[in-house]
């Protein structure tokens, strides 16, 4: 599935400008090191945390994207950083309310959907 395939079918934007591409599994977790030894490459990370480290983590695992969840926002030096090495970045547009209490998994179901028709690896937790 492509990034704004995800966008489309869900309720995130785009933070920063980036290359559309093809994503091939979901990990969701605000640890740096559970994302460093576990997240697949070319994964969607979903995530509460917004610092600068995860630009590092990442580079390091090779993600496919960033997501945020809960109306989380990385700050503008961080979206700059972000734009280096085209690391894309794309949030929710609305905050959840309380019928929608685990946002991260509302944002993960399109592509888990997807990827069990298509046969691609599901999600890693």
């Amino acid at each position: 599935m492509k990034l704004s395939e995800l966008a489309k079918k869900t309720d995130l934007k785009s933070v920063n400008k980036f290359t559309d591409k093809d994503f091939e599994g979901v990990y969701i977790s605000d640890m740096v090191s559970d994302i460093i030894t576990i997240a697949k490459p070319n994964s969607l990370l979903i995530t509460l945390q917004t610092h600068k480290s995860l630009i590092a983590t990442g580079n390091l695992v090779d993600l496919a994207a960033i997501v945020y969840v809960k109306g989380k926002m990385p700050a503008t030096d961080v979206i700059q950083l972000a734009d280096k090495p085209a690391l894309p970045f794309l949030s929710q547009t609305s905050m959840p309310g309380p019928w929608r209490p685990n946002s991260s998994r509302s944002v993960c179901d399109k592509p888990v959907q997807g990827m069990i028709n298509g046969s691609q690896p599901l999600l890693a937790l």
